[in-house]
């Protein structure tokens, strides 16, 4: 699973003199956005997309598990915006089937700098391992989404 934000128009220089009310800002790295955010959950062996959700730009992703998971799974992967999603509330730790649903979250970098010598490295070989199954999810948002920065954005309705 995995999100990427949609660009929606900021200015109110239109008819009603206001911007999409159901678009709001967020703050990636040191850079505000106004739209919207593309939710995503792709099959781990196929790289197939099943679950597609859209929200608000302010969503975090951690709030859009449970939405993204279908119930089969017995591992889920995540950046790091999906860091303590198995610890909330609404959190789905047992499939359909009955077994647990393992969370395979990537770290933070600054988790990672904490341990050294062969722990450092095992740690390193890990979150490498998660992010290869990841990579699946970035190439569909690589497919589907134009980057923000591209002059042809547009919100998918």
């Amino acid at each position: 699973m995995d999100s990427t934000l949609i660009a929606a128009p900021s200015s109110t220089k239109n008819k009603e003199k206001q911007r999409d009310p159901e678009a709001h800002s967020v703050k990636k790295g040191n850079q505000w956005y106004f739209g919207y955010k593309e939710h995503i959950g792709v099959d781990a062996d196929s790289g197939l997309v099943h679950t597609v959700e859209t929200t608000s730009a302010n969503v975090h992703d951690s709030n859009m598990v449970v939405e993204l998971l279908q119930g089969t799974e017995e591992d889920v992967y995540g950046d790091r915006g999906y860091l303590g999603a198995e610890k909330k509330d609404d959190a789905i730790l047992v499939n359909n089937e009955g077994h647990p649903i393992r969370y395979q979250i990537n770290k933070r970098p600054s988790q990672l700098k904490k341990a050294s010598g062969e722990k450092f490295e095992l740690l390193k070989a890990i979150e490498h391992a998660k992010s290869s199954v990841r990579s699946k999810v970035n190439m569909c948002f690589a497919h589907c989404f134009p980057p923000l920065t591209s002059p042809r954005n547009a919100v998918i309705l």
